[in-house]
């Protein structure tokens, strides 16, 4: 009975599958991010106001770049296919792949590059307030 417990506690521990609470327990879960910074380091912050929730796909052609802008509010993303390199001001870069997912720069003006051969695409989650714009062109 030890033995069938320890292999169980075992198994749980190495398999990167979580069994979600609240799930049937054929569902399962993969937790690909959890943080509370954005991937400079940043602290992140929910702007006040009347919560709201965007999701989208974004999708540059290879070689094409999104032109520097800002998020006022929490970003998450998930390269769906590609890969995008993200450039700072200050000159930082920061290269994403197909199936990183991360928490964007929040209130930094940066650029995204489509660096490969193929379409990017990006799902991209905003949890932002009624009266933000989820992004903003830098002049």
């Amino acid at each position: 009975m030890i033995r069938r417990a320890l292999c169980l506690i075992f198994f749980i521990s190495i398999n990167p599958f979580v069994f979600a609470e609240g799930y049937h327990s054929s569902v399962q879960v993969r937790e690909n991010l959890s943080t509370t910074q954005t991937w400079d380091g940043a602290s992140m912050q929910y702007p006040p106001g009347t919560a709201k929730v965007t999701g989208a796909i974004i999708t540059l052609p290879p070689g094409t770049e999104t032109g520097w802008h800002l998020h006022p509010v929490p970003c998450f993303a998930l390269i769906l296919e590609g890969d995008l390199v993200v450039e700072l001001k200050d000159g930082r870069t920061k290269k994403f792949k197909a199936g990183d997912t991360f928490a964007e720069v929040i209130g930094t003006p940066h650029n995204g590059k489509n660096t490969g051969k193929v379409p990017l695409k990006i799902a991209v989650f905003y949890a932002g307030n009624t009266e933000l714009k989820n992004t903003t062109l830098c002049p």
